[in-house]
């Protein structure tokens, strides 16, 4: 008899532990609301992007979002005209659910644009010289019917080629040492939210919060893979992601054929 009283003791004891193992178990989902510290109203189709795990959402037309996340993730909110923020998710957030969140204006100034017209001579050999000349070739973008961009050369493993051989170039520097900020961009192209924002930003703040550089490196990344300076210009931000993937998948591609020929080498002077 005592036995069993033990065994019921035990039982009920892990039953319970269960119980509060599950009633105190955080959802994996963050749900928000925001709105503007101006006029007081929800903001709809504001970008909010979980950098640790690299997922995006967009707010609905009551400023309202839900969005995967777990403690301590940290979630990049912008909005065009807005000062954009970062928030941690916190125990608090997860477990009591909506939490409202206020952005601020930014007062917005347009920069001085200089507009510069071909005065035409009604010569043709004259006025032909004065149209700027581009050796550019076009290439398709993935996700993007019927649109392209540029690029000087059609081998941009060319580039990268002279990169491998010289420790110092810049795109050694950015992919070599950065390997775990690289690899979110696979997971950036698969998240269809994520493409979506990129598509229609300009800014680059987003890429640059994802991968953790700066405007400076992101230009120069494409740059030394030889995109010309108009796509640097007039591209959007899904363009720039596709761009730094393709180099990035070229950069690993050759690195591990260097590898291969060291590793030859190696048992050659071996045998």
């Amino acid at each position: 008899m005592r036995y069993i009283l033990i065994l019921l003791l035990c039982f009920t004891t892990v039953f319970s532990y269960g119980q509060d193992s599950t009633a105190t178990k955080l959802p994996e989902k963050v749900k928000g609301t925001i709105t503007s510290s101006t006029t007081k109203k929800p903001l709809s189709e504001v970008n909010i992007v979980n950098i640790n795990q690299v997922v995006g959402v967009a707010t609905d037309d009551e400023g309202k979002f839900e969005l995967k996340a777990k403690v301590n993730d940290t979630l990049h909110i912008s909005y065009l005209g807005y000062k954009s923020i970062k928030v941690r998710v916190t125990n608090d957030w997860l477990k009591f659910g909506n939490t409202e969140i206020v952005m601020t204006e930014l007062a917005l100034a347009l920069e001085e644009v200089t507009v510069r017209s071909l005065q035409l001579t009604g010569y043709l050999e004259v006025d032909m010289k004065q149209v700027p000349i581009q050796s550019n070739n076009r290439y398709r973008i993935n996700g993007i019917y019927g649109k392209g961009y540029e690029t000087a050369k059609p081998n941009i493993a060319t580039k990268v080629l002279g990169a491998i051989f010289n420790p110092a170039d810049f795109l050694y520097n950015m992919f070599g040492k950065k390997p775990n900020e690289m690899r979110k961009l696979k997971k950036m192209k698969e998240d269809d939210e994520i493409r979506n924002q990129l598509a229609k930003r300009f800014d680059r703040e987003m890429l640059m919060v994802l991968l953790q550089v700066t405007k400076y490196d992101l230009d120069e990344i494409v740059n030394q893979c030889d995109y010309s300076r108009d796509f640097i210009n007039t591209a959007n931000d899904l363009q720039i992601l596709d761009a730094i993937s393709e180099c990035y998948e070229n950069y690993k591609v050759i690195q591990r054929s260097k590898e291969r020929k060291k590793d030859k080498k190696k048992r050659r002077r071996r045998s």
